[in-house]
């Protein structure tokens, strides 16, 4: 894709999990004014187990509704994970269809005090992970994704013989914990489990964009590759790895959010390019309304910008614009140009960092801290375009240092003073809530009882 498209180098998630950055993508906004947070403890990561009571809001107004205006059909595949009650399902938030899960594909459960995840084909469940659709954990091997890529190309088909312009949200999770790889593929990497799943994904990004070519519609289709958050490395052999960047997922330095970024849309985005402009998972929803011809909505703050003038004219100047860096219900950090200031420092909570850190390897001193840390009347700052790694912290009594605050401050006051906090939607958690009898387990015979409502504050302990 990159050989063929365009690279950004500088390319953020909205969040350093997987679910607030989901909804900062469908949203075009940041976790803290779509509601995507919590308010439980400070600056902690929530998201949506199958015991969340919230997911995302109603007055939120997502792409693929807003893409309807232009008549494009959509459909997800893969995991959701912006609320599994019926209400915040995709084929109730403007998808037209959905193969996929509400939650992550965490189990085997015993259906008795957790049930397993289901699995959706539009609005009813066609079975459950484990139980109806295998993954096998002791030995790492599931066909599921090579089931969500015969659904993409299906998709794909169909559009393009009804001549429909689409959205595909093909968003699979094999390489999340518990990791797992088709027969095609499991036990092929030196990277183990996780590689296997990384070939898979990446043999199934290249069907799909084979099913484009094959059909003629590669010239008049934009496709984008990116993550939702920076690799687990806490997770070592079995997750990713950052490269040069500082730390990982559930963190606010760079390894948690800085993520991979290509686009590819052949004879208009220029093959074999590069781009340093700053960028933001954000900026896709802005981004896919324009090509469509759609205007993102007017009553509202939207964070994303529109990158067609990046990807379309190389001699154009890069965009001035600020990258925010959210924990949770904290800001933590900014970056504009080449400079990034942290507010608050921290890795994670209540954890040895000699057994468990999210910055497996990696000790910087004074900036890998186990407490939180904040520094919002003097900022730590980095020059991250020549030390990606956050290692080399520019001293204060610097005239460096000055100059950059003296940019990055009041660009932090006026997000502060014009900041309107969405109502959280992920401080409460009930087991009533969890996929005991999701729509469509009654022609399955597989609808469980659950236990009576008791929403208690969740603990969210990254």
């Amino acid at each position: 894709m990159a050989a063929e498209g365009m690279l950004f180098t500088n390319f953020y998630t909205a969040n350093p999990l997987c679910s607030p950055s989901r909804a900062a993508l469908m949203t075009g906004r940041l976790p803290i004014r779509n509601g995507f947070y919590s308010t439980n403890a400070h600056a902690r990561n929530a998201y949506t187990p199958q015991t969340i009571v919230g997911g995302i809001h109603q007055y939120e107004r997502l792409l693929p509704e807003l893409l309807k205006e232009a008549d494009y059909k959509s459909k997800i595949i893969g995991k959701w994970h912006l609320g599994h009650r019926r209400q915040f399902l995709p084929i109730n938030r403007g998808f037209d269809e959905f193969f996929g899960s509400g939650n992550c594909h965490f189990g085997p459960f015993d259906d008795v005090n957790h049930p397993n995840i289901p699995v959706y084909k539009d609005h009813l469940m066609v079975g459950r992970y484990y139980t109806n659709f295998t993954i096998n954990k002791s030995t790492g091997q599931s066909n599921i994704s090579q089931i969500f890529l015969k659904e993409g190309l299906s998709f794909i088909e169909a559009q393009h013989a009804a001549q429909n312009p689409f959205f595909l949200y093909w968003t699979p999770d094999a390489t999340h914990d518990p990791n797992y790889a088709s027969e095609m593929f499991h036990g092929k990497s030196v990277r183990g489990r996780y590689g296997d799943a990384v070939m898979e994904m990446d043999y199934c990004i290249g069907k799909i964009l084979d099913k484009l070519n094959e059909l003629g519609i590669d010239r008049n289709t934009f496709v984008f590759f990116t993550s939702d958050n920076g690799a687990a490395t806490y997770r070592r052999r079995d997750g990713g790895d950052n490269g040069p960047f500082l730390c990982g997922k559930e963190t606010t330095y760079e390894g948690g959010m800085r993520e991979p970024g290509i686009a590819w849309w052949p004879g208009t985005v220029p093959a074999g390019t590069i781009t340093h402009q700053l960028s933001n998972i954000m900026d896709l929803f802005t981004t896919s309304l324009s090509l469509a011809g759609v205007k993102p909505p007017q009553d509202r703050i939207i964070d994303g910008i529109d990158l067609s003038s990046t990807m379309l004219d190389r001699a154009g100047p890069l965009l001035d614009r600020p990258i925010w860096y959210y924990r949770g219900n904290e800001m933590m950090a900014v970056r504009l140009g080449a400079y990034k200031a942290h507010y608050w420092l921290w890795t994670e909570f209540g954890n040895d960092p000699r057994t468990f850190t999210f910055c497996q390897g990696q000790y910087i001193q004074n900036v890998t801290v186990h407490d939180q840390v904040n520094h919002t009347d003097q900022p730590v700052l980095f020059n991250v375009d020549r030390d990606p790694g956050e290692k080399f912290v520019i001293s204060h009594k610097s005239k460096e240092y000055s100059t950059a605050l003296a940019r990055i401050a009041p660009v932090v006051a006026e997000h502060r003073r014009t900041m309107e906090r969405g109502e959280p939607s992920l401080n409460y958690c009930d087991a009533a809530v969890q996929n005991w009898a999701p729509p469509g387990c009654e022609e399955l015979g597989y609808c469980l009882k659950g236990p009576a409502s008791n929403p208690k504050l969740c603990i969210w302990d990254h």
